[in-house]
């Protein structure tokens, strides 16, 4: 009984050692990634996305949808997607919305702004792809 009740207190010895040392290593690489402005970068960069959005929906009346990349604490790109071609609107008053949001919501100009849109789906038919195959044989 002796042999065993000592081998239980050292083995949980070593557990809690390990989760000190696990913890140490994650409080030290939480402050890395706090002081290097990554932690900003990640939560505050999501509302900022949010923001923009909400912003163009107020100006254009579509939701697009906004990417973003930041490096070493700039802000080097942003994609702001719209769902689809908006024939009411000049593409020179999207982009120039789509600029004016993210300036405005992220607090920085970014590098570049990409402006795009989702055409949906392809309307080549199955059928349509076998006949132009079918064109390229003997």
């Amino acid at each position: 009984m002796q042999g065993t009740s000592a081998a239980v207190p050292s083995a949980r010895a070593g557990t809690v050692g390990a989760m000190v040392r696990n913890l140490l290593v994650l409080a030290l690489l939480a402050g890395c990634a706090a002081g290097c402005g990554l932690v900003d970068a990640v939560f505050d960069g999501f509302k900022h996305a949010k923001a923009v959005e909400n912003d163009l929906v107020a100006m254009v009346g579509v939701k697009p949808a906004v990417g973003f990349n930041w490096h070493n604490g700039r802000l080097t790109s942003v994609t702001v997607t719209f769902p689809r071609l908006l024939q009411d609107k000049p593409l020179q008053e999207l982009a120039d919305a789509a600029r004016t949001a993210v300036g405005k919501e992220f607090k920085q100009g970014a590098d570049d702004v990409v402006l795009a849109f989702s055409l949906g789906p392809s309307e080549t038919s199955a059928a349509q792809a076998d006949q132009a195959q079918n064109k390229n044989l003997p």
